[in-house]
């Protein structure tokens, strides 16, 4: 009851102008920016009733399937292979230091127990389980820190106005009633932020449903921002709106693209202040897909994931686990892959920052301090030209041995003389300036 009446009580002080004051990030919150910019690498994890059906998250969507016969899936939900513990040290093993994780996709479902409906986990199947709960305990145990995943659109519930997207399903619109499914998504908030720990960030998603309306839709995001940083300062609030960053948020998210590429079309937004994240697929799908073995090679992940780094963002690197409750082999294949990468070369990644040597086609830069990693990701060549607006190099190493490098000055930077053209996933090479 307190925690209603505490609720309550925000959104009255947020009308009156309480939340619209400017966002001031606090202490706690930098801190956790900085922490988060540190940690380089994490997995996000697509997982819900969907995954019952193996066609992909939006098949709700895409077969225009009715609400109310999707939502009988629940009634099935037992995924006996489930094992929080499981999952959260292959992750871990896998080098990433977040898990970003689904409490409730567009499809309506959530994946711990709350007390705005049935249609949850605990309450709305036999398995009766609180997937959240159980990660989130592990999640501790193991020190991976746990963000949350939560949809601002859904193709269920009648109350939620109607977008673009899931417009099949069955629902009537004249039921729409955005003050109900606000205060529906705000209760759910609440829940998530004091029922289960520290949470890293709330990751938004479903913005762009709205898009195109006629007239703005008012999310009125100001005062749900407010009301996560009220209930957890250090709580970093992240949203795939695909625009640039709105005023309450800490992280800049690019879907499926590094940041200022907008390859695949959806993150054309200018580049912020704020933390950066690019989120990417291990496949061709964000749920799980039963026909879709498309998985991307050691080599190209890991190349993403220095990519990634080299533009001073994290990689947050989608797999969908399967409807038994299993991580997919192939998924733990790469995710090995990778950790065994990243304990040889994790030095180079964590804890720093794009370097000062913008990318190129032959690969990135990172540094920390006086040490600029020089990431060679295709270079044909014996040697390569490296600029540094002037910087002086003290020594070049071969990181991967430790063996000194040969190196001349060039111009405005210095030709390093490498031997022979590099073969590796990633030659990386360490300047002290």
């Amino acid at each position: 009851m307190k925690k209603v009446f505490f609720l309550l009580t925000l959104l009255w002080l947020s009308h009156t102008g309480w939340a619209q004051t400017a966002y001031q990030p606090t202490v706690e919150n930098r801190k956790a920016r900085e922490q988060f910019q540190d940690e380089k690498f994490g997995i996000f994890l697509h997982w819900g009733l969907y995954s019952m059906l193996a066609r992909g998250e939006w098949v709700m969507h895409n077969e225009d399937i009715d609400c109310r016969e999707y939502a009988k899936l629940a009634q099935a939900f037992y995924p006996s292979r489930f094992n929080a513990d499981a999952w959260v040290k292959a992750i871990r093993d896998g080098g990433a230091k977040y898990i970003t994780i689904t409490t409730r996709h567009h499809d309506g479902f959530s994946l711990f127990k709350t007390a705005t409906s049935t249609y949850n986990s605990v309450d709305g199947t036999p398995f009766k389980r609180d997937i959240i709960k159980e990660l989130a305990e592990a999640c501790a145990r193991y020190g991976v820190k746990l963000h949350l995943y939560y949809s601002h659109l859904d193709w269920g519930r009648e109350d939620y106005p109607q977008g673009r997207t899931g417009n099949g399903t069955g629902r009537d619109k004249t039921k729409a009633n955005w003050p109900s499914y606000y205060r529906f998504m705000n209760t759910q908030l609440t829940e998530l932020l004091t029922h289960y720990g520290p949470v890293g960030a709330i990751w938004f998603d479903g913005w762009w449903d709205h898009d195109s309306d006629a007239k703005p839709f008012d999310w009125q995001l100001p005062e749900q921002y407010a009301l996560i940083h009220q209930l957890q300062p250090q709580c970093l609030i992240g949203n795939n709106h695909h625009q640039t960053p709105y005023a309450g948020e800490d992280i800049q998210i690019f879907e499926r693209d590094l940041p200022g590429e907008n390859k695949a079309g959806l993150s054309g937004q200018s580049i912020g202040q704020l933390p950066l994240e690019s989120c990417q697929t291990i496949n061709d799908h964000w749920g799980y897909s039963i026909t879709d073995n498309r998985y991307k090679t050691p080599k190209a992940l890991i190349q993403m994931l220095v990519r990634a780094a080299g533009k001073n963002a994290n990689l947050l690197l989608n797999i969908g686990p399967e409807p038994n409750g299993d991580l997919p082999t192939l998924a733990l294949d790469r995710l090995q892959a990778i950790g065994e990468w990243l304990k040889q070369y994790g030095t180079t990644i964590y804890n720093t920052r794009g370097g000062l040597v913008a990318p190129h086609d032959w690969g990135v830069s990172t540094q920390r301090g006086n040490q600029l990693f020089i990431h060679i990701l295709d270079c044909p060549d014996k040697s390569l030209f490296i600029p540094l607006g002037g910087r002086k190099v003290k020594r070049a190493v071969t990181f991967a041995t430790g063996e000194a490098l040969k190196f001349t000055p060039t111009g405005d930077g210095i030709t390093l003389h490498l031997g022979q053209a590099p073969t590796a996933i990633d030659h990386v090479v360490t300047l002290t300036l």
